[in-house]
């Protein structure tokens, strides 16, 4: 017992660091990786960095397995974190997807032996020290424990159980990206506003949700998850402070999701960014936000289930509609695909929806609608890896080609890869044998089920808009000729690093789509909260 001031005794804090250890693990890793910044040789710096962050997060990931399998299921750190099985699923995939993304940083060989990073980012794009610093073959490694950072950030958000913990981890998981976004080796004026954007877009997003904090804790007086859902049955305040704090709580996390009307910044930030970067962001980010969403609407506020399920369904179609029909009108591939993830986000917001609730105001469904969207996030993240790795290797005058126009005639130049982002671009479309209309399926099945008819058919007919978006990509690589004053792009053979992603990528896609059994199983033994 600790003594205060005034003699009272309070408890000493008790940290269950066994159940903690999978982020811990992962901040040591970042904190080593500034330390390799600060002491090791310049030539060793990026093998080490690689070492560090994957040893990082094998470690990471190893411990969250043991853990799951154990069922050790608590809410820690003074109720400050939920470990139940959402928060071991998206850890788990977390640490998957953000070591894979990892890979797709460490390519060398298409840059000329360089990685895909500016040199020097404090340089003036096209000044003298830029050039000195690309002659003198300098690297920005400290992209990884940037990177690692964003990535404990990500497993932070999700797992808190209230609000406060909820905000250090979007916070955690902005910051390094928004430097990521910058450091760009190409375009770098491009990669700058992009990081310019995300940084005032995202702070105002990041403002608005401690605005809604502030909110939700003048009416429940706690900022406690739970705290706040027991409110909702013994308030006798009005529900005008719990309605706003309620709205601008999910405009801030639906900012981070990317949907409709809060989507602005994905397409420039996306094509701007880095595509190592964008790959990691469409992935990663949507997975943390995703969870940090159905936390705080099934924990929090399922009781109010009949004010933000209405509104939820409008975002919902507002994202598919919009990311769809914007999505065809693009002549950039990594525009096409910024959309093409807008557009997932509101299928995903389909889900999420969908929950219905028993009398207690505990979401009843929530099981069901909680699995659809974690294996939604899983086929999703899958194909976006894998195609944004592939966008890397189709180049045009040393650099990367994303203008659709220059992709005619790739499947007669190219057809291994030509075929391989076609299987990419099938899953989005939601073509059976694919990850993706698995993922499908699984969240209108979970809107059927939560009675949302109207919502789920719907859906459907934006599915097959969206088919277009998909199609047009690969009538152009395989039945489209390059024009006569339009430059071709070619494919350039990448390393092992991007070839294991999209690899991966190939054969989960496949798999999902044909016995996707086990990862339905495990989503559906992970679908429910701790309160």
């Amino acid at each position: 017992m600790l003594p205060t001031m005034i003699g009272l005794e309070i408890p000493t804090p008790h940290i269950e660091y066994g159940l903690l250890m999978p982020f811990l693990l992962v901040v040591v890793a970042a904190c080593v990786g500034v330390l390799v910044e600060a002491i090791a040789p310049r030539q060793l710096r990026h093998s080490l960095q690689l070492l560090v962050a994957f040893l990082g997060i094998v470690l990471a990931l190893f411990v969250t397995i043991l853990n799951w399998a154990g069922g050790d299921k608590a809410v820690i750190a003074l109720g400050a974190l939920s470990i139940d099985g959402p928060t071991y699923f998206v850890w788990t995939i977390l640490l998957v997807f953000g070591g894979i993304s990892f890979l797709v940083f460490a390519e060398r060989r298409l840059e000329g032996n360089a990685s895909a990073f500016t040199p020097s980012a404090a340089a003036v794009p096209g000044s003298t020290g830029e050039q000195e610093a690309i002659a003198a073959r300098l690297e920005h490694t400290e992209v990884y424990p940037l990177a690692m950072f964003a990535l404990s950030g990500m497993m932070l958000f999700p797992a808190a159980n209230d609000l406060i913990m909820m905000f250090v981890g979007l916070e955690i998981l902005s910051l390094p990206l928004y430097l990521l976004c910058g450091l760009a080796r190409r375009r770098r004026l491009l990669s700058q506003e992009a990081a310019m954007k995300y940084f005032l877009l995202g702070s105002l997003s990041s403002a608005i949700f401690v605005y809604g904090m502030a909110m939700l804790y003048g009416f429940s007086g706690s900022f406690d998850l739970s705290a706040i859902a027991d409110s909702l049955q013994t308030s006798n305040q009005k529900d005008g402070l719990l309605l706003a704090g309620m709205a601008l709580v999910g405009v801030g996390l639906l900012f981070k999701l990317g949907a409709v009307p809060f989507h602005s910044w994905i397409p420039d930030v996306y094509h701007g960014a880095p595509t190592p970067i964008t790959g990691y962001m469409a992935t990663c980010t949507k997975i943390a936000a995703a969870g940090a969403l159905l936390r705080v609407f099934y924990v929090a506020l399922g009781g109010m289930r009949w004010d933000w399920q209405p509104l939820m369904i409008v975002v919902a179609i507002a994202t598919m509609f919009i990311g769809s029909v914007l999505g065809i009108t693009q002549s950039d591939v990594k525009r096409l695909l910024a959309y093409s993830s807008i557009a997932h986000a509101g299928f995903i917001l389909v889900a999420v929806a969908a929950a219905s609730q028993d009398g207690s105001g505990k979401p009843a469904d929530s099981l069901s609608s909680v699995a659809s969207a974690l294996f939604y996030l899983v086929a999703y993240s899958v194909a976006t890896l894998g195609a944004f790795a592939m966008l890397t290797m189709v180049r045009l005058r040393g650099g990367e080609s994303t203008a659709l126009s220059t992709w005619a005639g790739l499947g007669r130049r190219s057809p291994v890869t030509a075929a391989v982002f076609s299987l990419f671009m099938l899953s989005f479309a939601g073509i059976p044998l694919t990850g993706g209309f698995i993922g499908k399926w699984s969240v209108f099945a979970s809107g059927w089920a939560g009675g949302q008819y109207w919502l789920v058919v719907v859906a459907v007919i934006i599915s097959l808009i969206s088919a277009v978006i998909y199609l047009r990509v690969i009538v152009t690589m395989f039945f489209t000729e390059p024009k006569a004053d339009t430059p071709v792009a070619e494919v350039v053979a990448p390393s092992w690093t991007t070839l294991v992603p999209i690899g991966f990528g190939v054969v989960v896609t496949v798999v999902l789509g044909v016995y996707p059994g086990p990862i339905l199983d495990l989503a559906a033994s992970a679908g429910e909260f701790l309160r």
